[in-house]
């Protein structure tokens, strides 16, 4: 038992180690980008999608952890086992068909894997594999978890982060390039910082819906 508890613990490292190192290595550097942290909710619901043995993304209904944070999610399927590392490298190496801030470099391009690897402020993650015997091509079922979810239509859609000297953000709380200052709040209206040019905290509107801009100041968020 303990011996696969080091197991497990030395996979969910391998995991969170890797997605740090690659998120250190976007082009052009980023100045908010967080630092990624395992969570135990989003690997649950990771495994519990992967055991299913379905091609295809899970509803948004089974991907909430705590306070129901909504997280986004990245599928691998392999027909021999792979390693995670290798997993991870294949979403993050969408990169070459992927320009800043415009999109794919052609239509057909698959870039999302990718965006949401380095979306800035996705610094929660779960990630587990299942073996599926009855699928007829793929046997290996790879699934992770970024919370909260990133690949947000809108005008950011196509820049995940903001483009800068690297914690240009979070010159105070920064680990090797990444922020460790996240907020622990969400906007769930997409015009929070217009609204606050007209009302304050105070406002009843703002504390329910803008909680993040208004609960972090200092905060990436």
């Amino acid at each position: 038992m303990l011996c696969h508890f080091r197991t497990l613990i030395q996979r969910q490292e391998e995991i969170v180690n890797k997605h740090n190192d690659l998120r250190r290595m976007v082009e052009p550097t980023a100045s908010n980008m967080l630092r990624m942290k395992w969570n135990a909710t989003a690997a649950k619901n990771a495994e519990s999608w992967a055991n299913d043995c379905i091609l295809g993304h899970s509803p948004k209904t089974r991907r909430q952890i705590e306070n129901g944070l909504q997280c986004g999610e990245n599928l691998y399927y392999a027909s021999v086992p792979k390693s995670w590392s290798s997993g991870i490298q294949g979403w993050f190496d969408e990169r070459s068909d992927f320009i800043f801030g415009k999109g794919p470099d052609e239509d057909t391009a698959i870039i999302g894997h990718y965006t949401q690897m380095v979306w800035y402020k996705s610094y929660e993650i779960g990630c587990a594999v299942a073996y599926c015997p009855k699928s007829a091509l793929y046997k290996f079922f790879y699934v992770c978890h970024y919370c909260p979810a990133g690949n947000l239509l809108g005008s950011s859609f196509y820049s995940p982060y903001t483009p800068g000297n690297p914690c240009g953000d979070c010159p105070d709380a920064c680990d090797n390039g990444l922020c460790t200052n996240p907020c622990a709040y969400e906007d769930e209206y997409m015009n929070c910082r217009k609204l606050l040019q007209t009302y304050s905290c105070q406002h009843k509107t703002l504390q329910e819906g803008c909680k993040g801009s208004c609960q972090c100041t200092n905060e990436i968020q």
